[in-house]
């Protein structure tokens, strides 16, 4: 759905992962689309899609959120490699701070 989503605004998500509570992804946005235009689709479009997949809703739902507001960003430029091998061990990264924490 996601990879879908993301050609309908020619972008390409290069690596991605899903996590109980969030998601990491890696997307190759032309300059043409703002950040927050791609990224409010993506969130807007997967929650309705989501939501009538998995709650029987045929409508739009108000009221109801799906996503936390926020989200975070940032260029990947030179270091594609370093994102995609952060995005890839990110579980096994979670699993150690939950480890560790006291």
């Amino acid at each position: 759905m996601f990879h879908e989503l993301a050609r309908q605004k020619e972008c390409t998500i290069l690596e991605g992962h899903v996590m109980p509570d969030h998601i990491h992804m890696l997307i190759m946005i032309p300059p043409k689309y703002a950040v927050a235009s791609v990224i409010g689709f993506l969130k807007g479009k997967a929650a309705i899609a989501i939501a009538r997949r998995f709650s029987g809703k045929e409508k739009n739902f108000t009221g109801e959120h799906f996503w936390a507001r926020g989200y975070a960003v940032s260029t990947a430029g030179l270091n594609v490699e370093q994102i995609r091998k952060y995005i890839k061990n990110q579980e096994e990264e979670e699993g150690k701070k939950s480890d560790s924490s006291f």
